[in-house]
C-alpha cells in the first residue's frame, strides 16, 4: 500500500493563462457561469464547484496542443447545446468522428467535446460512462 502524500489530502487549484482579464472574466463568468472569487493585477479567480480556477494574467498565452481544463458533465448533448446557446462552438477535428454538436463517442463509452476560451486554451466537456466519483 502506497504511503499517503500530503498533497493527496489537499485541494487542487487549476490554472489557465490570459492576456486580457476583462475578456477572460466575461467568458468564464458570463458564458460558462463560474462565480468570480477575486481579481487582482495577477489573476481573476473563479469557483469551479469547489475547485479554484486561477486565470493568470500573462504577457503571452501559448496554447497547448491538448486539453488543459475540462468539466465532467452528466449529459454531453445538453452541455454542448448549452455552450452553443452561449455562443460557444465545439471544435472539429479531422479524422475524428463527431456528431452534429461536435461530440466524439470514445470506444469506452465516454462522450467528449472540446471548445476554446478567448485565449485559445482548449477546454472540454466529458460525459464519462461508468465512472463513479
Amino acid at each position: 500500500m502506497a504511503k499517503q502524500s500530503l498533497l493527496s489530502a489537499c485541494e487542487i487549484v487549476a490554472f489557465v493563462g490570459t492576456t486580457d482579464p476583462v475578456r477572460a472574466k466575461a467568458f468564464y463568468r458570463d458564458k460558462l457561469g463560474l462565480a468570480v472569487l477575486s481579481e487582482d493585477p495577477f489573476a481573476v479567480v473563479f469557483d469551479g464547484k469547489g475547485t479554484m480556477l486561477r486565470v493568470s494574467i500573462v504577457p503571452k498565452v501559448v496554447p497547448a496542443g491538448y486539453t488543459v481544463l475540462g468539466w465532467k458533465v452528466p449529459n454531453a448533448v445538453e452541455a454542448a447545446q448549452h455552450l452553443n446557446s452561449a455562443g460557444i462552438q465545439c471544435e472539429r477535428y479531422e479524422g475524428m468522428p463527431q456528431d452534429s454538436l461536435g461530440i466524439w463517442s470514445a470506444p469506452g463509452g465516454a462522450k467528449v467535446a472540446w471548445f476554446k476560451d478567448p485565449d485559445g486554451n482548449t477546454l472540454s466537456i466529458s460525459e464519462l460512462a461508468g465512472l463513479k466519483t
